[in-house]
């Protein structure tokens, strides 16, 4: 890795070519993604740009630890025990970028945080991925990562109201009310939008690359290009789905990520596919076989080993769980098959060049570093361990016995807690702060009485 001081002239260089190009930008905003996948931060003029890459930006601590909603959680003792001082945040080499939807003064950056002797801060999810990615070192082995992310268009007005409703198609005709799957009207109702989108992409420098319409009114999917980077393509995936929703509300709409907006159609995942690359630039994983050589069943066996103990990481919140139902391609077991969407651990068709797992548990509502992270720790207990990902499932694996998940939130979160796994892997301090965060977040979220306790029990009991 290269020196701090040629991190520093490098992000120095990246500063002055962009004012150069850019001489209009004036509006810089500053994003940090915390632990709850939530992208906070500051807007800077560009006069302070000088300072904060040189130096850093002072961020209170206390803000890498809120919840979803954006409260405090004194619980995670970095709230008031040291009195909530700042930490620097030290922009991400390469995130410099224009924010077109939002006009031509407009930009962005990315950030990390640091602690004060410059280590990465122990909360920030980018530094807890950089810290599994290291352990692919020690077997000279690169993860290679693509994130995929659905989510639905919502009417602006009803989203406003909380309500989750099709909108109005851009091209004059009636908003869809039906299931359809891979339907180009779909994608054509929405033309403009998903013009400027990949008008944005193109800008962003994002490897935006198949559209498609899933399998609900409103519901889409950009897939991005797999890159040889994780941290790379987390951030390009937390980029685009910042650019979903800007252009979105540019154009009138509301871009939702909530794992299930509606209770009949089918809820939002994330999925996450995963390789790994040889010092020679080969994948590991490369096979004739379509269940996979010995290497990728090893890694399957990881994920399958490891996969309940991470339920809280691929799914987050309260709605999280609402997702997971049978015949609804959200997986609710451990299992794994070649070319079979019922199983949450999928091997892809296609050339033997291109083999990999494709991970189908977590929700769009997660946050892709700690999927990420978590994905490829199991990864790499399973090679470090040679584990077997037993018997592959044939057919309708919604109709086959398999090791389940844990359904609800408290039983999530217990896992978490209990797990060895995940504090060797994450760090023990991380994964407190985590708990802490989501224990807290759980317990507001279930004290709220909703509208359907109402119509369950006002008047029943």
């Amino acid at each position: 890795m290269p020196s701090e001081p040629q991190d520093r002239s490098a992000l120095s260089g990246e500063l002055e070519r962009f004012l150069t190009s850019y001489p209009e930008a004036r509006s810089f905003t500053m994003i940090y993604t915390d632990l709850c996948g939530v992208q906070r931060g500051k807007i800077l003029r560009r006069e302070e740009l000088a300072a904060t890459y040189a130096h850093g930006r002072p961020f209170p601590e206390s803000v890498t630890v809120l919840d979803v909603t954006g409260e405090d959680v004194p619980e995670t003792g970095l709230v008031f025990d040291h009195g909530d001082p700042d930490k620097p945040a030290r922009p991400i080499p390469g995130s410099l970028l224009p924010s077109p939807w939002a006009g031509p003064e407009a930009a962005q950056f990315q950030v990390t945080i640091e602690d004060a002797d410059g280590s990465p801060f122990f909360t920030d999810p980018r530094a807890i991925l950089e810290r599994v990615i290291a352990r692919f070192a020690e077997l000279k082995l690169t993860p290679v990562v693509a994130v995929e992310m659905e989510f639905y268009l919502l009417d602006i007005e009803a989203a406003a109201r909380h309500q989750a409703k099709a909108p109005h198609p851009q091209n004059g005709h009636a908003a869809p009310n039906h299931l359809q799957a891979n339907l180009l009207s779909d994608l054509e109702d929405f033309q403009p939008f998903f013009a400027e989108l990949y008008q944005v992409c193109e800008l962003q420098g994002l490897p935006a690359r198949t559209l498609l319409s899933e399998y609900a009114p409103g519901q889409m999917e950009l897939v991005l290009q797999h890159r040889s980077d994780a941290l790379l393509a987390c951030d390009e995936a937390l980029r685009l789905k910042r650019a979903i929703k800007g252009v979105a509300a540019k154009h009138g709409l509301c871009a939702c990520f909530m794992a299930k907006p509606y209770a009949d159609y089918s809820g939002s995942g994330m999925h996450l596919h995963a390789s790994l690359e040889t010092g020679d630039g080969k994948n590991l994983f490369a096979s004739e076989d379509r269940l996979g050589n010995e290497a990728l069943r090893h890694a399957i066996g990881g994920l399958k080993a490891t996969m309940g103990e991470a339920m809280a990481i691929w799914a987050p919140g309260g709605n999280s769980y609402r997702r997971f139902r049978r015949a609804s391609y959200a997986p609710m077991a451990a299992s794994w098959g070649a070319d079979n969407r019922t199983v949450s651990l999928r091997i892809p068709g296609g050339p033997a060049a291109s083999r990999h797992v494709e991970h189908r548990v977590a929700g769009a509502d997660a946050n892709p570093y700690l999927v990420a992270a978590a994905v490829l720790a199991g990864i790499h207990k399973g090679l470090s361990e040679k584990l077997d990902p037993g018997a592959p499932v044939e057919g309708n694996g919604y109709e086959q016995k398999h090791e389940a998940l844990p359904s609800n939130w408290f039983a999530a979160l217990s896992a978490l807690r209990s797990s060895g796994f995940l504090r060797d892997y994450f760090g023990a301090d991380s994964l407190e702060v985590f708990a802490a965060i989501k224990e807290g977040e759980a317990d507001r979220f279930f004290a709220e009485p909703t509208a359907l306790d109402f119509q369950y029990y006002l008047r029943t009991v």
